[in-house]
Order: structure tokens, then C-alpha cells, then sequence
């Protein structure tokens, strides 16, 4: 009993001090440069008061979560406006993305980015469970092996390795571009968090079976036996016939 009180109560004193509260003069400061920011490098497409234009999107009550999502990943700014939004090296760093969202979240409410505690897949996960759920509702479109796949009307899915498990489980609760949002009522938080550790074990998978031609099934595997077995075929009759001429 002594040691269980003694591990609870070193989580707990790490997961107070990880995700300390900023004080109200801090907050104010990261909202003023996080306008700052937003008026400088958004406002022309987002509106200065965030109610969108033509060519963007409203962002009030889209929440902290999903300036994170798509300022961190590069999305937004958006470099090429075609059908699909791709992912890109970051324009701002961590700092700037963090202010940006504070401020966007501080005009109405949305989701929030998820703490360090609330994504411990490793320990609130289960990858079994995790494969389960992503297979029903995630494989159609990201593919089975989370590679990403093509959609209708020239979007897609895009490839799930490599991604921060933040920004993963942001995707799930905002909902980006084509993809649906899945509220803690349709996928628990915990079942998010065993999906993500599934994905990161899928990603650390070694590739014992040879080459993985992209891990998208018997499709690619069997275009490549066919394109050079059909055109080693073809070589050889060729060859054969000009032998014998």
C-alpha cells in the first residue's frame, strides 16, 4: 500500500509540474503576441476578426487544437491552394504556434491541445484494441497499414508515420480537411490513445519480409510482378526472335 501511495504521488507531482498553469499576466502576453501574429500572417485570408473570407474558413470556436494541428504541421500557411492542403516544414516555431492558438482559443471556445498527461499512449493503451479500432474506422481511407491512401475529387489520406501522437489525436477531436471528427463520445479518449500506440508500433515494425513497396497490400506487389515479369518476358521473346533471324 505504501509504495502505490508513493508511485501515485510521484505521477502526480510530475504531472503537475509538466503541465504547470501560466499566470494571467503570462496568458495576456501570449495572447497579444499570438494577435500579432494572426494579423501579420493571417488576417488577410482568416479576416482580421477571424470570421473568414472566400477563401478561408471562419476560426472562431475551431479551438486551440486545430491552430496546433494545422500551424504545426506546416498546413497553414497555405503555400499551394489546390484541393488538398499537404503537409509542410513549419513556417513558425513551437513558441508562435503555442500564441497563435491561445489567441485564437481565447476570442471562443474549442477543443484544446492535449497535455502531456492525456497522451501517455504507452501506458493507457492498448495496441490490440488500438488496430481493432483503427481498422473500423480509420482503414478505408488511411489505408490498413496507415499509409494513406487517395480519395474522391483529387484529396487523400494522407500517411499516418511519422507523426507527433499530439497532433494525431488532434486530427481525431478537430476533424481537418476530409477527415470526420470522432468526439470523445464516439472514440473514448482512451481508445484515441490505443489507436496512436498501435500506429507508432506499426511504424516501428521492422521490414522482415524484404522490400514494403509501401505497405499497401497485393495491389503494388502484384503491378511490379507483372511489369517486369510481363516485360522480362518480352525481352526474352525479342531476343529469341532476333536470335533465330
Amino acid at each position: 500500500m505504501l509504495a502505490l501511495l508513493s508511485i501515485g504521488t510521484t505521477f502526480s507531482i510530475a504531472g503537475a509540474a509538466t503541465e504547470a498553469p501560466i499566470t494571467a499576466a503570462e496568458r495576456s502576453a501570449l495572447i497579444d503576441e499570438g494577435q500579432r501574429i494572426f494579423l501579420k500572417g493571417c488576417s488577410s485570408c482568416h479576416g482580421i476578426n477571424l470570421e473568414g473570407s472566400a477563401i478561408a474558413p471562419a476560426l472562431l470556436g475551431v479551438g486551440a487544437a486545430s491552430v496546433d494541428f494545422q500551424v504545426a504541421t506546416g498546413r497553414m500557411p497555405v503555400a499551394d491552394m489546390s484541393v488538398q492542403i499537404a503537409r509542410k516544414q513549419p513556417v513558425y516555431d513551437e513558441k508562435q504556434v503555442e500564441a497563435l492558438a491561445a489567441y485564437v482559443s481565447s476570442l471562443a471556445p474549442g477543443p484544446q491541445v492535449p497535455g502531456e498527461s492525456q497522451l501517455n499512449y504507452e501506458r493507457d493503451g492498448s495496441t490490440a484494441e488500438g488496430g481493432e479500432l483503427f481498422r473500423t474506422n480509420c482503414a478505408m481511407c488511411h489505408n490498413f497499414a496507415a499509409q494513406g491512401g487517395a480519395l474522391s475529387q483529387g484529396k487523400y489520406a494522407p500517411t499516418l508515420m511519422g507523426v507527433e501522437a499530439r497532433h494525431i489525436y488532434e486530427a481525431m477531436i478537430t476533424g481537418p480537411q476530409s477527415m470526420p471528427v470522432f468526439s470523445d463520445k464516439t472514440i473514448t479518449p482512451n481508445e484515441k490513445l490505443s489507436m496512436i500506440k498501435w500506429i507508432k508500433a506499426v511504424e516501428a515494425e521492422p521490414q522482415l519480409g524484404g522490400a514494403a513497396l509501401g505497405r499497401v497490400g497485393p495491389v503494388t506487389e502484384g503491378l511490379l510482378v507483372w511489369t517486369l515479369g510481363l516485360g522480362l518476358l518480352v525481352g526474352v521473346a525479342v531476343w529469341l526472335a532476333m536470335k533465330a533471324r
